[in-house]
C-alpha cells in the first residue's frame, strides 16, 4: 500500500479543467487498488474528502476564484514560508510516501518542500512559465507529463527531459456505449455535442462562427467556468460571445456538467466535436470515445495520437479550420459503415485508460 498526496491549489469536485479531473481520475484508480491518496487544495468550496481520499485545504494561501496567473503567483510568493510548513504537516499527518504537484505553479512545484521524504514528483501538464519551473525543477525528483507533446515542448524551450516520462490522463467512470441499435438510430438523429471549458484555446467561438453545421441534428454546447483564467473577465466574455453566435448558428448553449454527469451526456450524442486549438492531452475526446461516440477533432496537440484518424474518430487539418470540422461531422454521419467502425474502435482505445491501470502506470514510473 501506498500513500500518494497531489496537490493543486484549484482542485474542487466537478471543476472543468484537465488538471482538476485528472487527479480525480488518479485518486480513484489509486483507491481502487488498494492504494491511499490524499488531495491537497487551496479552494475552500472543495469538501473534506472526494471518494476515498481526505481533502485537506490551504489556510495560508488565499486566492479569489476565478484567478490569474500573476495573482496566484503574488499569492504563493507572500506566503511562501507558511504554505511550506502546511504542506510539510499534512505530509506527516498522512504519512505521504509520494506528492505529485500538479503543476509548477497552481500546484505549487514552485515552493514544493525539500525534506527527504515524501519524494516529490512535477506534473507538467503543460509547459508553465520558466519563473516558476527554475524554482520547481531542481527540487522535484521525477517529472511528468499527459502525453509527448509536452516533453518536446519543453525541450524545445531547452529543458533536458531525457529522466521525465509520460503517465496519462486517466478516464474517471466506466460509463457503458449506447446499445447497438441506439447507436444507429444517434447516428440517423442524434445531437452532435460540445463540451468545453470557458478559455480562448477550446475553439468554440470559433467554431460557431464557421456556420455550416450539418442539416438535420441538433448541435449543444456545454460550457463551464473553471477556477483560473488568462485575463480578469475573460471567461465571461466568451460566454456572452458564444451565446451571441448561437442563434445563427442553430445551436443551443447549456451549463456545464459535473464530471459524472459528462460520459453520460456524450454516449447520447451522435458525435462529439472537439474545436480545441491547444489541447495537451484530450480528456473530453477521450471519454467521448470511452462510450463509443465518434469524434471530429482539429489535428493539434496530442489530439491525433490519443484518437487516431479513422480510428476513434476523425481528425481534420488546421489549415482547413472549423468549417471543416462541420463538414467532417456530416460526412460521417452519412455513412454508417465507417461510423459503426469508428465506434468500436474508439471504445476499445479508451479501456487502455481506465483508473487503476493509469494508477499503476503512475506507481511504476514514481516509486
Amino acid at each position: 500500500m501506498t500513500t500518494v498526496a497531489f496537490v493543486l491549489a484549484s482542485w474542487r469536485p466537478d471543476a472543468p479543467a484537465g488538471m482538476e479531473r485528472a487527479v480525480a481520475g488518479t485518486v480513484t484508480g489509486l483507491t481502487a487498488s488498494g492504494h491511499r491518496a490524499v488531495i491537497i487544495t487551496a479552494d475552500r468550496t472543495a469538501p473534506p474528502r472526494y471518494a476515498a481520499a481526505p481533502v485537506v485545504t490551504l489556510d495560508s494561501l488565499r486566492i479569489p476564484h476565478p484567478c490569474d496567473d500573476d495573482s496566484l503567483r503574488d499569492a504563493i510568493t507572500a506566503a511562501e514560508t507558511p504554505i511550506r510548513a502546511e504542506l510539510t504537516s499534512a505530509f506527516a499527518a498522512h504519512q505521504v510516501e509520494i506528492t505529485v504537484y500538479v503543476d509548477s505553479l497552481w500546484g505549487l512545484g514552485r515552493v514544493m518542500p525539500t525534506t527527504d521524504m515524501p519524494r516529490r514528483v512535477l506534473g507538467m501538464h503543460v509547459v508553465g512559465h520558466h519563473t516558476d519551473l527554475a524554482a520547481a525543477l531542481p527540487r522535484a525528483h521525477t517529472v511528468i507529463a499527459p502525453s509527448d507533446i509536452v516533453l518536446r515542448r519543453a525541450a524545445a524551450c531547452g529543458y533536458d527531459t531525457s529522466r521525465w516520462r509520460v503517465v496519462p490522463n486517466p478516464l474517471l467512470t466506466d460509463q457503458p456505449p449506447a446499445p447497438e441499435p441506439q447507436r444507429h438510430r444517434l447516428r440517423r438523429e442524434g445531437p452532435i455535442r460540445v463540451v468545453a471549458r470557458l478559455g480562448p484555446e477550446k475553439g468554440v467561438t470559433q467554431l460557431l462562427a464557421a456556420g455550416a453545421r450539418p442539416s438535420g441534428y441538433a448541435v449543444e454546447i456545454a460550457l463551464a467556468a473553471a477556477g483560473f483564467e488568462t485575463s480578469t473577465g475573460g471567461q465571461d466574455q466568451l460566454r456572452g460571445e458564444a451565446r451571441r453566435l448561437a442563434p445563427g448558428a442553430g445551436v443551443q448553449i447549456r451549463a456545464g456538467l459535473r464530471w459524472a454527469q459528462v460520459p453520460a451526456w456524450l454516449a447520447a450524442a451522435s458525435v462529439c466535436i472537439v474545436p480545441s486549438l491547444a489541447e495537451t492531452f484530450g480528456l473530453v475526446a477521450l471519454e467521448a470515445m470511452s462510450v463509443g461516440t465518434p469524434v471530429i477533432a482539429l489535428d493539434v496537440d496530442h489530439l491525433p495520437a490519443l484518437i487516431g484518424d479513422g480510428d476513434g474518430g476523425v481528425i481534420v487539418e488546421q489549415a482547413i479550420g472549423h468549417a471543416g470540422l462541420w463538414r467532417a461531422a456530416e460526412q460521417l454521419l452519412h455513412d454508417p459503415v465507417r461510423y459503426e467502425r469508428i465506434s468500436r474502435v474508439g471504445y476499445y482505445r479508451a479501456r487502455d485508460y481506465r483508473p487503476a491501470h493509469i494508477a499503476g502506470q503512475l506507481l511504476k514510473v514514481v516509486s
